[in-house]
């Protein structure tokens, strides 16, 4: 049987925001952006966790990450 990873919100977190830095995404485009960059079969983990933390996949990716922070104001 396959193993399928566990995605805690922390790290759907930390790869939105990899991937709005690299300007793959946007922090305009919907949550479900993402399942284009996370193995189809470990998506409903993703959509679980997500949910679970009342996040919709309709929601902005901006509202996922939260504000960023800027080392050098």
């Amino acid at each position: 049987m396959p193993s399928i990873n566990y995605y805690s919100l922390d790290l759907i977190q930390d790869e939105a925001r990899r991937l709005v830095q690299k300007g793959m995404i946007s922090r305009q485009q919907p949550i479900y952006t993402l399942c284009q960059y996370i193995p189809a079969r470990e998506w409903v983990c993703v959509e679980c966790e997500l949910e679970k933390c009342d996040f919709l996949l309709r929601d902005r990716i901006g509202d996922l990450i939260g504000r960023e922070e800027w080392d050098n104001d």
